[in-house]
């Protein structure tokens, strides 16, 4: 049978498209069976409108078996001299691993009364500075001041890595995460960032609003979101609610606690403390570096008619003769309503935080 150049030429195109498009479905299938196999629990995401991650994971990358020793650590009063104390006395889940109002400032060992509350353990990994002073710059080494704090665990770094070298369990797990045949503290510190950094909130109402979930906003929240703008987001800015920085919010004339001045010596810093990010913030009463007010309600009168006048108090607080910030009791209670919905309850819920042991 005669059959033209031009009809040959259509046959093998078409017969090239046709193994085209199978290889394409096969070479798909295969990827999707392959990402299927791949627990997503232990992937850091970073959500589309969050800045980009200041952890190092270059040299500590998440992987399960870290994240899970981490896990385990932050939940193991082995960390504490007399094995009373775990991370998890003053960074509660359901409080967004913040102190409760059970005890405000930190509990340590042998009942001591720490002099700060414990602040809320969420999107660390986007963190430049930690603690209310910022003296501490990188996440691996947050978990030292508290083991070490006489008032916490009361414990030497050393000390804990001899012990988790003698248990029973540890030395294998550490094998599993790391290849180690030794712990060491480096590595212990690693699986406590591999935990804390996967500790990411963001999936509040506010959150599902903004990216046109199907979520809505109440009146009251809609108009409690406007002013916050106007008259909060100066220093609660972003989508961290935070700017990250050290201000005299006004709550003292005089400075027991230095703040900012403990690590700066500056003078100038006296009275400082870092602003905090406000997400979860409806639930991780009570509020301040040493835990003054109780409520929100609380807060906010105190910055609308309770602000008091120190050398080093902010000056945004400080405008001509009136110190504060002008808001009505019924804008008070509409910034309220919306600073709710900045709760996610999806994280104070998720099981990868949990106690492995309960």
């Amino acid at each position: 049978m005669y059959i033209s150049r031009f009809t040959a030429n259509v046959c093998r195109w078409v017969g090239s498209l046709i193994l085209g498009v199978c290889l394409t479905l096969l070479f798909s299938c295969q990827t999707d069976e392959i990402e299927g196999m791949v627990d997503r629990k232990y992937i850091f995401v970073k959500p589309d409108n969050f800045p980009e991650p200041t952890y190092t994971f270059d040299n500590n990358p998440v992987t399960e078996k870290g994240f899970e020793l981490g896990r385990k650590l932050f939940f193991d009063p082995v960390l504490s001299r007399d094995g009373s104390v775990s991370c998890n006395n003053c960074h509660i889940q359901a409080t967004a691993f913040a102190d409760g109002p059970q005890h405000p400032m930190s509990v340590g060992v042998d009942n001591r009364r720490g002099t700060r509350n414990a602040p809320a353990l969420t999107n660390l990994a986007f963190m430049r500075e930690f603690f209310w002073d910022g003296g501490v710059t990188h996440l691996d080494f947050v978990p030292t001041n508290a083991i070490e704090n006489a008032q916490e665990m009361d414990e030497s770094l050393a000390n804990v890595v001899d012990k988790l070298n003698q248990d029973d369990e540890y030395p294998a797990l550490f094998k599993e995460a790391f290849g180690i045949d030794t712990i060491t503290s480096p590595y212990m510190l690693h699986a406590f960032s591999q935990f804390l950094v996967m500790m990411v909130s963001a999936n509040s109402k506010y959150d599902k609003y903004m990216r046109n979930e199907g979520e809505s906003l109440t009146d009251a929240e809609l108009e409690g979101m406007k002013l916050f703008e106007e008259k909060c987001a100066s220093c609660h800015e972003g989508i961290l609610f935070s700017d990250f920085s050290f201000r005299n919010n006004g709550i003292n004339a005089s400075f027991g606690d230095e703040g900012r001045a403990r690590i700066t010596e500056h003078s100038a810093d006296q009275g400082k403390f870092r602003v905090p990010s406000l997400r979860n913030v409806g639930r991780t009463a009570p509020y301040m570096h040493n835990a003054r007010f109780q409520t929100l309600e609380e807060v906010l009168r105190h910055y609308a008619g309770g602000v008091v006048d120190s050398p080093t108090l902010d000056p945004l607080l400080s405008n001509g003769a009136q110190l504060g910030i002008s808001m009505t009791e019924e804008e008070q209670t509409k910034i309220i309503a919306f600073l709710k919905t900045l709760s996610d309850y999806d994280f104070v819920a998720d099981q990868r935080f949990t106690n492995p042991n309960h």
